[in-house]
């Protein structure tokens, strides 16, 4: 997933205004500020809540000067020079230290943070909606739209930001454009309060298990990591082998014990407080829910759109409904049919083993009788790999395989070398050119989970981007919430990673590589910038295909104690493990996507949400959810993060990942020079020419055809 300022999400002000505050200026305030030092790096130590306020007050006041200013000149002739280069030398300094702020309430959460963040946002809305709707910077660009000496980039850019501009309000007047302001604002506090009351409600629940009868199957990593839970919570006495052990609602945490533990009831305690996070008490998101769903199809209604989604679309590569459902039933007709078989196999295994007299599966049970079943069919435990996969190996093989396809070296800068941190586990790292041996790149790692303070999840975020006017060369934040290092009587074991979350690794490194490694000059069309929402996922779901891919899982896979590589029949099985329950796992997808959107298309006010649901459910799921399921109040892709409406996306983009991938296999993946050829077109391609060309056409150059399906039904064992 991509993380993105809620600003830019909310009011498709992305990529429309980009600024610079030049030394001179900043010379006449407080220089202790680190906020508002843009000339390198983010000075995170050096940052104080109590600071945020006065730095971001006056940058809003500067900006909005600046900005008036910029809109008398555009009175004359204009130029893409007067126009868009312009307005990267005004904004740049507000997104870059209202991006820092953004990105340390996402890893570094604290209740004064919170505070000057909410504080701090509605001023920042009420700028961007005043710039997004100042008409003569709207009639400059659609002035430029008429001229014929615009390049390609060019036009794509300038008509992205006039497009922009009217989704932003600029054609409403009196209070049609009042209200449309108004709800920004609620929605922005209302995303704000929902992604609060997630994390919150997760952070708050703790189970502490004492009998030694009750972790009966769980593996030794996981009670090493509860043991550590435990003490960081104040049981300075706990052990992994004695505990007390303290299991959370993050991931790391939870999945052990849905996957592992003997005890059905110990998982039906957790599975239960996991499904109602933030749905009762103080961090209930269900009001939230209805008045999120409401502002916005009031504000399509402002703009005339009958609904959300249709404002949605209008922004992205499917553009209509009708386009959406035909692919997401296209994928439902050849997963259902698999996903049923899968869930009456799971079942008669579980019946046949447990003796049970139930007729059903406990939804909680699920997860544990799925990975029984694994390991006799395919003959391994997940645990089994884990000592294979430590962190240090894993990034040393993935930057082996950047290198290999795509001619870059990637090296790591101690965070002791004037590199400034906001975490003690954060990395950095460099990318260089093979050849040319320039420097092109930066990026930070932050790869452990730590629920006291970090929100879930995984995604890359921008901390610069590429930009000839600003002379910024590109800065990634990879964000990722995988197993920490743990310490136990034999001393300290490092980060050993599951499977998946070598995957996520994999995708989020996507995701940085074509904000990184773009040739796009224009800062508004540079990495991710300007790419339309549903083919950003097109690199980091390719890139996961590599983790199947031998040579390159086997050149990292390897013992942390003894350095043996993974046994080849380990291997082969975890490629079998890759469609076991695919069409489970292709379903689940469908039907999040199906679900949102029908809430931002067909919902209707006298609807119930938690029936839609249900009906969505029965005609996407083999196995039902329970009544007792909130998952729509932790749901922070579509109610706090940038798919609402476009939750699809995942699925759309995975498409073309996949026939991406199959052109590599084609030309067989053994064949390394033909591969290393192809490495390079699709950094010259799908890496290099971020948003200043359509996805389509950049796909068609690369693929040399049309899009086709058929890989990802392949990829997932449904063709």
């Amino acid at each position: 997933m991509i993380k993105v300022l809620n600003l830019f999400l909310l009011f498709n002000c992305a990529n429309c205004f980009i600024s610079h505050l030049n030394k001179k200026c900043l010379s006449n305030i407080k220089m202790n500020n680190a906020l508002l030092d843009n000339n390198d790096l983010p000075k995170f130590s050096k940052i104080k809540s109590e600071e945020i306020e006065e730095g971001i007050n006056f940058l809003l006041e500067k900006t909005e000067k600046d900005f008036e200013e910029y809109e008398k000149s555009l009175n004359g002739d204009v130029t893409y020079k007067s126009v868009i280069e312009k307005q990267e030398e005004i904004l740049f300094p507000l997104e870059y230290s209202w991006g820092i702020v953004s990105h340390l309430n996402s890893v570094k959460n604290s209740e004064e943070l919170r505070n000057v963040y909410e504080k701090c946002q509605p001023l920042i809305i009420k700028l961007f909606n005043k710039m997004e709707q100042s008409k003569p910077v709207y009639d400059a660009l659609n002035s430029l739209l008429e001229m014929n000496d615009l390049s390609d980039i060019e036009h794509r850019i300038v008509d992205t930001m006039s497009k922009s501009m009217h989704l932003g309000g600029v054609g409403l007047v009196n209070e049609k454009k009042k209200r449309f302001n108004e709800i920004n604002l609620e929605l922005a506090d209302l995303s704000t309060k929902f992604s609060n009351n997630v994390l919150d409600s997760t952070k708050e629940y703790e189970l502490i298990l004492t009998n030694k009868g009750d972790i009966e199957g769980l593996p030794d990593s996981a009670l090493a990591l509860y043991s550590q839970q435990a003490v960081q919570a104040g049981n300075k006495d706990s052990t992994p082998e004695n505990g007390p052990w303290r299991i959370t609602l993050d991931i790391p945490s939870y999945l052990p014990v849905m996957k592992h533990l003997k005890s059905s009831e110990i998982r039906k305690k957790l599975y239960l407080a996991y499904i109602t996070r933030a749905s009762e008490g103080k961090y209930d998101n269900t009001e939230n829910i209805k008045k999120i769903l409401g502002l916005r199809k009031e504000l399509s209604n402002l703009l005339n759109f009958n609904q959300y989604s249709e404002l949605s679309l209008s922004k992205k590569m499917a553009s209509k409904v009708k386009n959406v459902n035909e692919l997401l039933n296209l994928l439902l007709d050849k997963s259902k049919p698999a996903a049923k078989k899968e869930y009456d196999r799971l079942k008669e295994y579980y019946l046949l083993i447990s003796l049970s007299q139930l007729d059903e599966l406990n939804s909680w049970d699920i997860p544990y009788w799925t990975e029984r079943l694994s390991e006799k069919e395919l003959g391994f435990k997940e645990e089994d790999i884990r000592p294979y996969l430590k962190l240090d190996n894993v990034l040393e093989g993935l930057f082996k395989l950047a290198k290999f396809l795509f001619d870059i070296n990637i090296e790591e800068v101690l965070t002791t070398d004037n590199i400034d941190v906001w975490h003690k586990d954060v990395r950095f790292f460099k990318i260089y050119d093979s050849k040319t041996k320039e420097y092109l790149a930066s990026f930070y790692l932050d790869p452990f989970s730590r629920p006291e303070n970090k929100r879930g999840g995984a995604w890359m975020n921008s901390c610069l981007g590429r930009s000839k006017v600003l002379d910024k060369k590109p800065v990634a934040y990879l964000i990722c919430n995988g197993s920490p290092p743990v310490k136990s009587e034999e001393g300290n074991i490092p980060s050993l990673m599951t499977f998946r979350e070598v995957e996520t690794l994999f995708h989020e490194f996507g995701h940085g590589l074509q904000h990184m490694l773009t040739e796009v000059d224009d800062g508004p069309a540079a990495g991710i910038n300007n790419i339309e929402w549903d083919a950003v996922e097109l690199p980091s779901q390719f890139m996961e295909n590599w983790c199947y891919h031998k040579p390159t899982f086997t050149s990292f896979a390897k013992h942390y104690k003894t350095d043996e590589q993974i046994p080849d029949e380990l291997f082969e099985k975890i490629l079998k493990q890759k469609t076991f329950m695919a069409g489970n796992g292709m379903c689940r997808q469908l039907y999040f996507s199906a679900l949102d959107m029908y809430l931002h298309n067909d919902l209707n006010e006298e609807d119930d949400i938690l029936e839609v649901k249900s009906k969505i459910a029965q005609k996407f799921l083999a196995k039902q959810p329970l009544n007792e399921d909130r998952f729509l109040n932790s749901f922070n892709h579509i109610f706090s993060g940038g798919y609402s409406a476009g939750y699809y996306s995942y699925k759309w983009a995975e498409v073309m990942s996949a026939d991406s991938f199959g052109a590599f296999e084609e030309i067989g993946l053994e064949n390394e020079k033909e591969i290393k050829e192809l490495g390079k077109k699709f950094r010259k391609t799908i890496l290099a020419k971020g948003g200043g060309t359509h996805p389509t056409n950049v796909f068609k150059e690369f693929r040399g055809r049309d899009l086709n399906s058929d890989a990802l039904l392949r990829h997932n064992g449904l063709l």
